[in-house]
């Protein structure tokens, strides 16, 4: 290397709720492209599938205590990363009641506990978290096709429905918040995945779903403003 070159930079991903599932996928994923990645687990006692990729990483894996429903977590989550630079955050929870309960049904706190992992808690962590992103990076978080109003023809899922709904929401305000920067913001809609939300019967696995979505967040880099996309990266109506 010449008294000229500087080392390329790597980029670094905080994939928030990477234990298992399409959040560990999706951290492997970027681990395979060449990014560093942060990955956070909800029980500091439990080893993970993320402790394994850890294992296997060199020192490009970093794995961090999160449980996004504890807000008393976020502050020190903070200070540990305060000298890392992201260039993408993303917010993969997601909890559900039982489906076929109408809303109507629904005791009051099933409601408060699918309302706050769904919705409230993802944005408390982006509000936490959002000044460690890199100014052109990208912030975004796992909703769901079921959270677009629009394409509600079937019913069901209705609490669930309605806090990816109100997910979508709160980032479209978060978003008009931050109008005036170039970062990109990002909802995806990963479809029906065989995760332990979305049961066995599932049309999709993890393992081809999570190529496709970090292909979707990848493509956003750059872009300012905020989109809601599925996994083949087309629009979703709100």
């Amino acid at each position: 290397m010449s008294s000229t070159d500087t080392p390329q930079h790597m980029p670094t991903a905080l994939i928030v709720g990477a234990s298992r599932g399409l959040g560990h996928a999706m951290a492997a994923e970027f681990l395979g492209r060449g990014w560093n990645v942060i990955g956070t687990v909800r029980d500091a006692s439990a080893r993970t599938l993320l402790h394994d990729l850890a294992d296997r990483a060199e020192g490009r894996v970093t794995v961090e205590y999160l449980d996004i429903n504890e807000p008393d977590h976020l502050a020190p989550l903070r200070a540990r990363l305060a000298d890392r630079r992201l260039d993408l955050l993303f917010v993969n929870a997601g909890t559900t009641n039982n489906e076929e309960t109408p809303i109507g049904e629904v005791a009051a706190d099933d409601f408060v506990e699918v309302m706050i992992t769904n919705a409230l808690s993802p944005m408390r962590v982006i509000e936490a978290l959002e000044d460690l992103v890199s100014p052109t990076g990208l912030i975004g978080a796992m909703s769901s096709g079921q959270g677009s109003i629009t394409n509600n023809t079937t019913a069901g899922r209705e609490v669930y429905r309605g806090s990816k709904a109100a997910l979508n929401m709160f980032m479209r305000s978060f978003a008009v918040r931050q109008a005036a920067t170039q970062r990109g913001f990002a909802l995806l809609a990963p479809g029906w995945v065989r995760t332990a939300l979305g049961g066995p019967g599932a049309p999709y696995t993890v393992e081809e779903s999570a190529p496709l979505l970090v292909d979707v967040l990848l493509s956003q880099l750059g872009t300012p403003g905020l989109a809601y996309l599925d996994r083949s990266g087309q629009t979703v109506p709100w």
